[in-house]
């Protein structure tokens, strides 16, 4: 009975260790502390994926993006230029619109009222004076409603 104690223990703290081993820490998931300064930041990166299938059917346009080298947070004005690490918000044009609007939540982004059909949807990557960084272009076909009764 001992022994079948002894090796259930042993095996439990090998599970634990390796499951310690291989977890991703804290900054491997949300990047850099912004509480330090990071030198020499590497470029800033958007990453757009196309919208999400199930909404879509529906009419629903949902976005999901993330930024690498930049996070996305509601401070704007020159000053924010000396920030480090790196701050910004993202600037959103629909079907080549005159106008754009401003996201600076980091969340999904939502469009809703769009026909049936094609569009395109502009995603550009700003920095606190809303200079552009980086641009991705999404397009996608909104289908036609089902008649209904």
């Amino acid at each position: 009975m001992n022994l079948i104690l002894k090796d259930l223990i042993a095996m439990s703290a090998a599970a634990v260790m390796s499951t310690v081993a291989s977890a991703q820490t804290a900054k491997d998931i949300v990047g850099p502390s912004p509480l330090v300064a990071i030198e020499n930041e590497p470029a800033p990166k958007l990453v757009v994926d196309p919208p999400l299938p199930e909404p879509l059917s529906r009419g629903l346009v949902f976005i999901q993006y993330r930024s690498e080298n930049l996070r996305v947070v509601p401070v704007f004005g020159k000053g924010a230029l000396d920030v480090s690490p790196r701050i910004g918000h993202v600037h959103i044009t629909v079907d080549d619109a005159p106008w754009h609007f401003v996201d600076a939540s980091g969340e999904t982004i939502i469009v809703v009222g769009l026909k049936p059909g094609p569009h395109r949807v502009l995603v550009e990557l700003a920095d606190p004076t809303h200079h552009v960084i980086d641009r991705q272009t999404v397009s996608f076909d909104v289908p036609s409603k089902p008649d209904t009764p």
